[in-house]
């Protein structure tokens, strides 16, 4: 026997080690790592994603209407459904190797048609829009059923029903594409109640092994708290766009860099009070936790598409009743949204008192913001009295923390 056929041979043994460690089976339920840091591959993910909610706000900032708001979010649940179904898989059964990328990958290769679909959803392209969709559920739930070939006896419920809500998602979308437009869109709005819906009632019905394993992790926390963050990147994109459609002079530059602080003001509302906090570990706090994100995220998108249009009238005597309702609106939902999350965490039984004062606190300026949309004031106004309104809650946080290390310090 030759030397060759003898190197041939040893080689093959080596070969079957580098690729069983290259593509591993998917995790169990339950053996995901507690304490794991984002990887690169999960950020480039998210802001794939981002592109397409960058795409639905500039067309929500071009159609400032109670329809185009009504596209917007039928739209934006689905691709923030679609993110959290991915970002879940993941988290649960993903590991660091090439099976990992090879998903990830194969899911960003269908995000970028949907988001060249994206700017004409709701007319020419929902069609493309639809079925592209339903590819990607397909592609979904496919993962989640390689995924599930692992699991313990009790996990096999309720892996077949997010299985089985996943396909009827993805058929339900690629028959969509058979209606009319208007149709479509409230279809798509329905089909996202229903996902939710269906979504919810797993999680809060879980056993408590089920629930165990479904822990919201410091690793899931940071990738909500990057998609917030990213997305209020948008508010940027917004003014810049806004500035570079219009003459530049001083009002105009004033009125842009008072809608920058607006943005500002929803990313010190969050991340004050709800970033990087644990909630608590019980089906109805996740899942609270987890949806309460849904429109917190819109809302930040759509303000950013909303300063678009403050910043092209900066000039005018009021603010347009569009613009001031979907700014206003979107700021009152970050609010209110923010306050949700906050209920769930941990650190509200340690912290009542505070976070007690700051619903309140946070409800009494949700609306405000509304009864400031109704007002329609000059643009200029209008984001100076929302700086304002997001500035109470943080002072009132500021005052409390001053006061408890004071007291401290007495005693």
């Amino acid at each position: 026997m030759s030397d060759d056929s003898t190197q041939d041979r040893a080689g093959w043994p080596m070969l079957r080690r580098l690729g069983r460690r290259l593509w591993q089976p998917p995790r169990p339920h339950g053996e995901q790592p507690r304490e794991r840091v984002v990887g690169p591959l999960e950020l480039f993910y998210d802001l794939v994603v981002v592109t397409l909610v960058t795409q639905a706000a500039h067309h929500l900032a071009g159609k400032l209407t109670w329809s185009g708001i009504g596209e917007y979010a039928a739209v934006f649940g689905l691709i923030w459904i679609a993110w959290v179904n991915g970002s879940l898989h993941h988290e649960l059964h993903g590991r660091e190797d090439a099976r990992a990328r090879s998903t990830f990958l194969l899911q960003i290769l269908i995000l970028v048609p949907l988001g060249a679909a994206v700017p004409e959803a709701d007319g020419a392209r929902g069609a493309a829009f639809a079925v592209t969709a339903g590819v990607l559920f397909a592609v979904l739930a496919l993962l989640w059923l390689l995924a599930s070939r692992g699991d313990q006896p009790e996990f096999h419920r309720p892996s077949r029903l997010f299985v089985t809500g996943t396909v009827l998602c993805a058929a339900a979308l690629g028959t969509s594409a058979l209606l009319s437009a208007t149709a479509r869109v409230w279809a798509w709005g329905l089909l996202d109640l229903t996902y939710l819906a269906g979504f919810a009632a797993v999680t809060v019905w879980a056993t408590p092994r089920e629930t165990a394993a479904r822990t919201v992790t410091d690793a899931l926390i940071e990738r909500f708290g990057l998609l917030i963050i990213i997305v209020l990147g948008e508010t940027v994109t917004g003014v810049v766009s806004g500035l570079a459609a219009e003459p530049v002079d001083a009002l105009t530059l004033t009125v842009a860099l008072i809608s920058v602080v607006v943005g500002f003001g929803a990313w010190w509302t969050y991340f004050d009070f709800v970033g990087r906090r644990q909630p608590r570990r019980t089906p109805a706090a996740t899942v609270e936790w987890m949806l309460a994100h849904l429109p917190l995220t819109a809302a930040v998108a759509a303000m950013g598409a909303a300063m678009v249009s403050l910043v092209e009238h900066a000039h005018a005597a009021r603010t347009p009743a569009a613009t001031a309702w979907v700014l206003c609106g979107g700021a009152a939902v970050v609010l209110v949204c923010t306050m949700l999350v906050t209920a769930t965490l941990q650190v509200w039984h340690a912290k009542r008192e505070l976070y007690l004062a700051l619903s309140r606190t946070c409800a009494a300026a949700a609306l405000a913001c509304l009864a400031l949309a109704a007002a329609q004031p000059s643009p200029p106004v209008l984001g100076l009295v929302l700086v304002l309104l997001f500035a109470i809650p943080w002072g009132l946080a500021v005052t409390y923390r001053l006061r408890r290390q004071e007291r401290a310090a007495r005693e």
